[in-house]
């Protein structure tokens, strides 16, 4: 599995937690303020003639160490790039953020995009040096201006925050847009919101709706909500229940508990789906579990018969422990 932010615990979010400021203010009210996206992106290098790249991708970190320590000695900016990925995550290395830093810098000399946005994420959490979000936000429009998708999202994030920079939502709407097209799913979410909510561009639900769509394909949750709610009401798109319940039960197999509860209802009504009770009832078990509380399902499901809240519990509580199995 390629590295991501998970695994590299660099991304705007972990630089929001190390700066108090950012941390402590309110986002807009509206548009509701989306997640970072995974800020962690392999080095983009020749896929067809890199072995270097080819054995980071297929885990084997340290053949990858010794090909790009050669190539960086040809002066391969990707190279470089790449010995900053292995040395940040400790790939076949010890982890050395000092290290990590040295190759970043080498390469973003060069203009590495990759690079940049490496350093302004270090440059956000304090590693290999000071805590600086100015020179993170620095970092990271040089970043977006060589094109780097999701240094477009976190530079608009800021905006969108008021950070680092005034608060302008025009700009904000002009970064997702960039990333948006690049096909990054938390971009299209977040300017998807923007067009919905007609903050930073003109109001435009269909606009809206095409956003939350492709974000929802590529696997956003929170847009397959969004998009969810705009098929059940014929908002933005075609109205059709039937597929608005086939967007929630993909949302609540991810763990939404929105997505949940949603579900659960349409189960309890028959809306999109066939009246299943046992379903409706596992579904805001396994919510109410997350913490999301639903006053009428909780109505409903106290109104079951014995064999039903039994089937149900059980069938949640399955659902739960194979989570928990599978979660990292």
């Amino acid at each position: 599995m390629r590295v991501t932010g998970v695994a590299r615990v660099i991304s705007l979010a972990v630089a929001v937690a190390a700066t108090p400021a950012l941390a402590q203010s309110k986002p807009p009210a509206s548009p509701p303020l989306p997640p970072p996206a995974p800020s962690s992106q392999t080095p983009a290098v020749n896929q067809n003639t890199d072995v270097a790249y080819g054995a980071f991708q297929r885990g084997y970190f340290l053949t990858a160490f010794n090909e790009a320590s050669r190539r960086a000695q040809q002066n391969d900016a990707a190279a470089m790039t790449l010995l900053g990925e292995l040395y940040a995550n400790g790939l076949g290395v010890g982890r050395d953020d000092a290290k990590a830093a040295h190759w970043y810098k080498m390469a973003a000399a060069q203009g590495n995009r990759d690079a940049l946005f490496a350093l302004a994420m270090f440059a956000f959490e304090g590693r290999a040096g000071a805590n600086s979000p100015s020179e993170g936000a620095r970092l990271l429009g040089e970043a977006a201006k060589l094109g780097h998708p999701v240094a477009s999202y976190n530079l608009g994030l800021l905006y969108l925050q008021g950070q680092q920079f005034a608060q302008d939502f025009g700009r904000a709407a002009e970064l997702f847009k960039v990333a948006a097209n690049a096909g990054n799913p938390e971009a299209q979410y977040a300017l998807g919101t923007m067009y919905k909510e007609g903050r930073g561009v003109p109001k435009d639900v269909k606009q809206a709706a095409l956003l939350m769509a492709r974000a929802s394909i590529a696997g956003n949750v929170d847009a397959m909500v969004e998009f969810a709610i705009m098929q059940f009401n014929g908002e933005g798109t075609d109205k059709s229940e039937a597929a608005a319940a086939e967007t929630f039960l993909r949302a609540a197999r991810r763990g939404s508990p929105i997505a949940q509860n949603r579900l659960a209802r349409i189960l309890m009504a028959g809306r999109g789906m066939p009246a299943d009770p046992v379903e409706a009832v596992k579904w805001h078990t396994i919510a109410k579990a997350a913490g999301a509380g639903d006053p009428e399902l909780d109505v409903f499901a106290s109104k079951q018969t014995p064999q039903v809240r039994e089937a149900a519990d059980k069938a949640a509580k399955k659902w739960m422990s194979t989570l928990a199995e599978v979660a990292p």
